[in-house]
């Protein structure tokens, strides 16, 4: 019997993959723990357009991934800190406060969980910051810490 994976089962198959079964192995078990579907026409129908639905979506997310990636090149965020004597800032600039000040000054929304910063930014100056955006795309923020 063909059947449509609902979820990953260990050893047969993964969510959304159509493969064959035997007849028991699906009545019994697959079927009324709602692990699986039987590939009826309207089934497999429904299926595809799901994956073409998933593959519009992925292709929409990677061209704002790309955009984004292009606006971040082209503009450079300044973030104010307060600082000793030496030069130095007190405590560090945090990927928050840079995705932040991106929404604030060039509305860009960016989450903080995807700025990667190499080492923490403890001094004024001009810095790089890598910003992984998915689907393999990274951008690179230029930011300026200034004293505010």
């Amino acid at each position: 019997m063909k059947v449509i994976f609902q979820q990953d089962v260990k050893g047969q198959g993964k969510k959304g993959e159509l493969k064959t079964v035997s007849d028991g192995y699906a009545r019994n078990y697959l079927l009324p723990r709602g692990l699986a579907m039987e590939a009826t026409n309207d089934n497999l129908n429904a299926y595809k357009l799901k994956e073409k639905a998933k593959a519009a979506q992925m292709a929409k997310e990677k061209a704002a991934a790309l955009e984004a990636a292009e606006r971040l090149g082209a503009v450079q965020v300044k973030v104010t800190g307060k600082a000793g004597s030496s030069g130095k800032l007190f405590g560090a600039v945090t990927s928050k406060e840079i995705s932040d000040a991106l929404r604030e000054q060039f509305n860009i929304d960016i989450d903080s969980k995807k700025i990667v910063q190499a080492e923490p930014i403890k001094s004024f100056g001009a810095f790089d910051v890598k910003a992984k955006l998915g689907y393999e795309i990274s951008g690179t923020i230029h930011v300026l810490v200034v004293e505010g």
